[in-house]
């Protein structure tokens, strides 16, 4: 794996130190070895990837017009490796030609390291020309541009109609295997999980619309929540009777009372 970092004066003695105590290999900058840092497309690097054999991938051509003039850089791709599968199950033909835009280091220090698999890091060289290998515009990069914008906007999730039976595989169950795990956890740790408390609200206006008065055994059992979590909530919208023919039961504080069949509270 080749890394490139900038490194300033003090990191350049940094790696200098550890590879005095055997860390990293600066025979690199002993000789002096300038590399390129080129930036590639993403499709160019997994075309790359498949190349076989001895790992040629193309052909790198430089030259230079006129005594004065700029060196001129474009790779080619091996016709081998420009077909591109995967992109809507359509076979896309990458572009061959890739000529270079060349730019300066811009007075950074940048240097490549290589990292083996036995953790040794060694430097490979200094960078000292900087480039962007761009594809040639042309009809099959267009289409595989669109392609490649078409494949990542889709959804992860599409739906479907189905005009047969599915598979047994895909056939709904009565209960899914964790809703069953969490039912048997419940029963066995003897506790009531939480809901929402707009839920738990819903659930006792919509009982207080049928019944005045609930004791609080009863409202556990329509709702399935904690003692303790139930009788915070109902202290913001009920009354608790301590006395007279409903004495030990609930009901819905004036302002919050709806009842289907309204029954009178004994004074």
């Amino acid at each position: 794996m080749r890394l490139a970092v900038v490194l300033s004066s003090s990191q350049r003695h940094h790696f200098k130190n550890m590879s005095e105590k055997g860390d990293v290999d600066l025979t690199g900058a002993k000789q002096n070895t300038g590399v390129w840092l080129v930036k590639v497309p993403k499709y160019l690097s997994q075309q790359w990837a498949k190349a076989t054999g001895r790992g040629e991938v193309g052909k790198l051509r430089i030259c230079k017009k006129g005594n004065q003039g700029k060196a001129e850089v474009s790779f080619t791709l091996n016709e081998e490796l420009t077909v591109i599968e995967g992109i809507e199950d359509k076979t896309v033909s990458a572009p061959r030609e890739h000529p270079f835009t060349m730019q300066s280091v811009g007075g950074q220090m940048l240097a490549v390291f290589t990292e083996t698999s036995s953790d040794k890091i060694a430097l490979e060289g200094v960078v000292v020309q900087r480039a962007e290998c761009r594809p040639a515009v042309s009809e099959s990069y267009m289409r595989l541009k669109r392609l490649q914008i078409e494949e990542s906007s889709k959804p992860a999730r599409l739906s479907q109609q189905l005009d047969k039976a599915v598979t047994s595989n895909y056939r709904p169950v009565a209960n899914h295997a964790y809703n069953l795990e969490y039912e048997r956890k419940k029963k066995e740790e003897g506790k009531r999980a939480r809901a929402d408390k707009q839920q738990v609200l819903d659930m006792l206006f919509s009982a207080f619309e049928k019944h005045q008065f609930y004791n609080i055994k009863d409202l556990v059992d329509i709702t399935k929540q904690p003692v303790s979590y139930l009788k915070e909530i109902l202290r913001d919208i009920g009354i608790y009777n301590v006395k007279g023919t409903h004495k030990n039961t609930w009901e819905l504080k004036p302002e919050y009372r709806h009842y289907q069949g309204e029954e009178k509270t004994d004074e």
